[in-house]
């Protein structure tokens, strides 16, 4: 199901009993935040917040701010039209099992035809709506006291024509020690210089002023690498940030696709319908028609680099400040309806653990394509992101779960894992208590555990170098001969199915209440 909007989608929620609507004004420094993580590590992921009058330095944005849009394994699925994400999954695997790959490289080929088959490829078009407001930053500044009072959001004649700038959009400040405000859900879109290949992205963006921002992209992100190039020959790199529209747009900026793979082909795939795409009006960049907010602009090589942060961070901790290019804003347009749309991060569970559990389960197999004995594999929200996962195989030959660590390493982000946990095909990867009931039942620590070093996240504080640290991985699995294993392995305690059976009966017969025999 494609959404023409993310008001669209907002409201799709609220038709769904998923959306809670904030008519109170509430501050974009720090109150969203509060209101939001309350939400966000509800049961389920709690539900979606429209706040419809956000207010910058006291002053109400006439744009609402909608966060925890996808903060749930409903508004997941949702947002893909679909029941759920494993359905979504399930016929993406169907698409790719028509011609097994051979090696890696050919299972990208085969999904890249695989998201073809649905015509998903983007087009150009020469206008969109979020061309209905254009605001060309050579135009004299805005004073920031000049704010008109609210309009209706729900009446989009009343939205008033006042230019938008970086300093009245309503971005938040989301904890007490950040160094400023950040978007935190932009899709940022570059370009390779040598191959002319699109790449779209999610890196945080700092506010400096009304015309500067941070741009974070960590040395690994794609993004970070087309900068090399411009660095490299001192050019100006183009650079665009969107937010808002098909909320596909924000999934895809976020998932681990290769290099080289285009994000809008992943997005017009989940929404069925290809993703129409404009010039922009200052760089030769393209954008989604129907985005919300579009923020052109470029980066000069030949400035010195500026410090970013702190953030508070996915990891649960502030990162704090390095050295980062500066985006300079050229243009912002915007469309007359436009909702902000917004995340927070920090101590999990938060929305992001949903996004990244999509992740997994859309990729899953392609993981499987290359490692068949692999059942499933799951991304806990303790581990915010990719620090820990637990991977279920079928084994059948000795030292197979070193092979799974090793090949998961290699692949993509997986790179950044911290701790791979790998247990039997019977274990039920989503449910942490019984990973680790495994992992304490079925491993020696010095004969099950492999340690070894690689890339890690720059984001991750613990490492003695930044990008730079050690992995840990541990086999939790029944163990063979051929693995220094003398001893019989015993049996796992399980009850005889027929008496499990006939006490069912016993328990509906006489109404007790006990747990599930399962």
């Amino acid at each position: 199901m494609a959404f023409d909007s993310f008001r669209d989608f907002v409201n799709a929620l609220d038709r769904a009993g998923e959306l809670k609507r904030i008519t109170s004004p509430v501050a974009t420094e720090l109150e969203i935040t509060e209101l939001a993580d309350r939400e966000m590590k509800s049961p389920g992921g709690g539900k979606a917040l429209l706040i419809e009058q956000p207010t910058v330095n006291g002053v109400v944005s006439p744009f609402p701010v909608a966060i925890n849009t996808l903060g749930s394994h409903k508004r997941m699925a949702m947002s893909m039209g679909a029941e759920s994400v494993d359905e979504v999954a399930n016929e993406l695997g169907a698409l790719m099992k028509a011609k097994p790959p051979t090696s890696f490289k050919e299972a990208i080929k085969l999904l890249s035809l695989a998201l073809d088959l649905r015509h998903a490829k983007p087009k150009t078009v020469k206008s969109g709506s979020c061309k209905d407001v254009i605001h060309l930053v050579d135009s004299p500044k805005l004073k920031v006291d000049s704010w008109p009072a609210a309009p209706d959001w729900k009446n989009p004649s009343t939205i008033n024509s006042q230019p938008p700038t970086l300093l009245n959009l309503p971005i938040l400040k989301c904890w007490p020690l950040d160094g400023g405000r950040f978007i935190t859900l932009p899709c940022v879109v570059t370009r390779d210089p040598d191959t002319g290949e699109r790449n779209l992205g999610m890196y945080r963006i700092q506010i400096y002023d009304d015309r500067t921002t941070g741009m974070h992209w960590q040395l690994q992100k794609v993004g970070a690498r087309h900068g090399r190039r411009y660095y490299e020959t001192g050019t100006r790199m183009p650079v665009t940030i969107f937010l808002g529209g098909d909320p596909v747009f924000t999934f895809a900026a976020t998932a681990p696709l290769p290099d080289g793979l285009d994000e809008f082909l992943l997005a017009g795939y989940l929404r069925k319908k290809s993703v129409e795409l404009v010039k922009c009006e200052t760089n030769d960049l393209e954008v989604p028609a129907n985005a919300d907010f579009v923020i052109e602009g470029y980066v000069d090589p030949t400035e010195p680099l500026r410090d970013e942060g702190p953030f508070g961070d996915h990891t649960g901790y502030y990162t704090l400040p390095e050295p980062y290019p500066v985006f300079h804003v050229t243009a912002i347009t915007h469309r007359k309806d436009a909702v902000y749309p917004a995340t927070i991060v920090g101590i999990p569970p938060m929305e992001d653990f949903y996004i990244g559990g999509a992740s997994v389960k859309l990729f899953l197999p392609i993981f499987k394509m290359n490692f068949p004995e692999i059942v499933d594999i799951a991304l806990p929200a303790e581990g915010v992101f990719h620090n820990l996962v637990f991977v279920s195989i079928r084994k059948t030959y000795p030292m197979q779960a070193y092979k799974i660590m090793h090949g998961l390493w290699g692949m993509g982000q997986m790179m950044f894992t911290k701790y791979i946990v790998v247990v039997d095909a019977g274990v039920n990867v989503h449910n942490t208590s019984e990973v680790l009931f495994h992992l304490t039942a079925n491993t020696d620590p010095q004969r099950d555990s492999l340690f070894t070093k690689g890339p890690s996240d720059v984001l991750d504080h613990a490492t003695s170098e930044i990008a730079s640290g050690s992995k840990l991985g541990i086999d939790a699995t029944k163990k063979l001969p051929g693995e220094g294993f003398k001893r019989l392995w015993p049996p796992l305690i399980k009850m005889d199915e027929r008496v499990k059976a006939k006490i069912d009966s016993f328990v509906d017969k006489n109404n007790h209440s006990f747990g599930s025999s399962k």
